[in-house]
């Protein structure tokens, strides 16, 4: 699935969190691909996008950044994964001015990948995905402040603490 631009590209969750199921969708005119991903992945992607435009600001001062309206709204339903990345690449074009992404199928011991999306994005698109996926990470359970380890709403069993509940 190839989308030379989109109209959307969304990170977004389902369920409580601990209990969170993440999905990134990605949407042009009427055609929408929601694709599983995991909260680390959120993370990684996010941090690795926001590096990358930090850099290319600091070698090209010509490139600006303009915000667009911040995209609060919940996933589009149906909310039913083509497939759950594995891997994840991403390019930058000198001549475009555009971030490629391609997110990869995890790939099984049966069968090889064979679904993935690419999507070709503005840096403000980069940008605002950097800030909604920050947010949608940094909005799960609170770390626990001796081990780092997520708290329940219950509590958790520290392992720093000698198996206190905390």
């Amino acid at each position: 699935m190839n989308f030379e631009s989109v109209d959307r590209f969304v990170a977004g969750t389902v369920g409580q969190p601990g209990e969170r199921a993440f999905f990134i969708q990605a949407r042009l005119k009427a055609r929408l691909v929601t694709v599983a991903v995991e909260k680390l992945q959120v993370a990684a992607l996010a941090e690795r996008l926001e590096i990358v435009i930090r850099d290319l600001r600091r070698n090209d001062f010509s490139l600006r950044l303009e915000r667009l309206p911040k995209d609060e709204a919940a996933l589009e339903s149906p909310i039913e994964p083509d497939f759950e990345i594995g891997a994840i690449s991403l390019a930058w074009d000198e001549v475009s001015h555009r971030m490629s992404l391609e997110l990869f199928e995890i790939a099984t011991e049966d069968n090889e990948a064979e679904n993935s999306l690419k999507v070709s994005l503005t840096l403000d698109q980069c940008n605002a995905f950097v800030t909604r996926s920050k947010a949608l990470v940094n909005a799960g359970r609170p770390p626990c402040p001796f081990c780092g380890i997520a708290i329940d709403p219950q509590g958790h069993l520290c392992p720093r603490a000698n198996g206190y509940r905390r």
